[in-house]
């Protein structure tokens, strides 16, 4: 599997190549800043990106910008996202982007290595990977008179367990409860967010976007 890394710090950009090397992935290209980054993704065309919100000259958003560039150009470029601290204009504008294949962590999520290499690997599947932390704090976000304000509390569970990048199975074994219950709970989702079905766009992506853009 073909990677491309974009961090500006050495010592976490070896860090991330050795750690990613060792489980079989093939560091294709390593930038450290921004004007680098999007001509790599385009040239190179990874099987998935782990890219560093913040990265020179300005160390403002330029590797989200990048990262949302490449997905134009090449839809559904899959592009881990990796963020000092909670951005949560920086998780909806990456889900904007595109449906699928996107993931937004927090750094400190590298120093566990099986969950940094799962939620590379279930980005590069064209999943939707976001950090607990950044769910935990939107959801916990009430707004009120809005469509997502009708969710229950069970449903904001699952909204939750989705964004994370979980499959149903997954979600039923966290919960306690079954696959089918679980099943139940996402049509909830998908019809009081007003999700109709839809062969060209990833629900769960877009049910996720929905409500963060209730809370915009």
């Amino acid at each position: 599997m073909r990677v491309v890394i974009a961090e500006d710090l050495a010592l976490l950009r070896d860090g991330l190549i050795h750690i990613l090397q060792a489980f079989d992935f093939e560091v294709v290209a390593a930038v450290d800043n921004g004007p680098s980054l999007l001509p790599a993704l385009l040239e190179h065309r990874p099987d998935v990106a782990v890219v560093d919100v913040r990265l020179p000259p300005t160390f403002t958003d330029e590797g989200l910008q990048a990262s949302i560039a490449a997905r134009a150009e090449v839809p559904g470029m899959p592009i881990l996202v990796l963020s000092q601290h909670v951005e949560q204009l920086y998780a909806r504008e990456l889900l904007a982007s595109g449906a699928g294949g996107v993931g937004y962590l927090l750094k400190d999520r590298v120093s566990n290595v099986g969950q940094f290499i799962d939620g590379v690997r279930r980005v590069a599947e064209g999943g939707t990977v976001m950090d607990p932390e950044v769910i935990a704090l939107l959801l916990a976000r009430r707004p009120a008179d809005r469509i997502a304000d009708t969710l229950t509390a069970r449903e904001r569970e699952v909204l939750g367990l989705m964004a994370e990048g979980r499959s149903n199975a997954a979600i039923a074994g966290r919960l306690f409860v079954t696959e089918k219950a679980v099943s139940k709970h996402i049509n909830n989702i998908f019809s009081k967010l007003g999700l109709p079905p839809s062969g060209d766009d990833n629900r769960r992506v877009m049910a996720v976007l929905t409500y963060l853009d209730q809370l915009a």
